[in-house]
């Protein structure tokens, strides 16, 4: 059956081609929607079944990563989104995309089981606890309890990281022991190998239903092997394209 997929584009994102390449190549049928269009027409998340905020620096990042996005698709696009999410719609946020999902509060949305929630706002991503813009590889390690539907059964892997304000910190502890409780932590930076100084090595959370993912590492930029730096030097790492795989699949199960 056919999965269509709608990749955000416009006002910053950048990483929206490879976004969409990654859902191409793992078999969905991919449209990129400028936010504007999406905005003034939300009746069109209706005809997908997977929702993709990409990374990059939306509106310039001038009031904090991702916060614009995060106002607009609260104030004009909750309603859209709510509904697409109980209809078993599947949302990924990549680095900016991420930063976006959880200021706007659709992650963690720990007090829904079904997507709709009170969308509060319990998590954010601040600054590099180093300060700086981090560009690198990082090797990555995907919870095996998790409930996330994007992740489950992917072994560890380096994928690339590219941010600046990818630190992952909740309002409080018992938040954070909350999401550990109910398995939303989809996937943490291994040991030594946390890039940020996110809380508890966390690189990615979902929501409780597991079909909301948000993750700071790029798996669409690691599509293919020669994608990797030490390709040359025997690297075999799993491409990141498994994981778009992993969604498209559960996509089309479910519809």
């Amino acid at each position: 059956m056919e999965v269509r997929a709608i990749v955000v584009s416009g006002y910053g994102f950048n990483a929206d081609a490879e976004l969409a390449e990654a859902f191409r190549l793992a078999g969905a049928v991919v449209e990129r929607v400028h936010l504007s269009e999406l905005l003034a027409s939300p009746q069109r998340l209706e005809s997908a079944r997977i929702l993709a905020f990409p990374g990059g620096f939306s509106f310039g990042d001038h009031l904090g990563s991702g916060q614009v996005v995060a106002l607009l698709c609260r104030r004009r696009l909750r309603p859209a989104l709510k509904r697409f999410a109980e209809d078993g719609g599947l949302v990924i946020g990549v680095c900016n995309g991420f930063q976006a999902l959880l200021r706007m509060g659709m992650l963690p949305n720990r007090d829904s089981g079904l997507g709709g929630g009170t969308w509060t706002i319990e998590a954010s991503l601040v600054h590099n606890a180093s300060g700086r813009f981090i560009d690198d590889w990082v090797e990555v390690e995907f919870e095996a309890g998790s409930r996330c539907v994007w992740t489950r059964g992917l072994s560890s892997r380096s994928l690339p990281v590219r941010h600046g304000e990818g630190r992952f910190m909740t309002r409080d502890e018992a938040s954070l022991d909350s999401m550990e409780a109910e398995g939303l932590i989809a996937l943490r930076y291994a040991k030594g190998d946390n890039p940020n100084g996110s809380e508890r090595d966390v690189a990615g959370i979902c929501d409780p239903t597991g079909r909301v993912l948000g993750l700071m590492p790029h798996p669409e930029a690691f599509l293919i092997r020669e994608n990797h730096p030490q390709r040359r030097r025997g690297n075999r790492d799993r491409p990141g394209i498994e994981l778009f795989e992993k969604g498209v699949g559960v996509a089309r199960d479910s519809s």
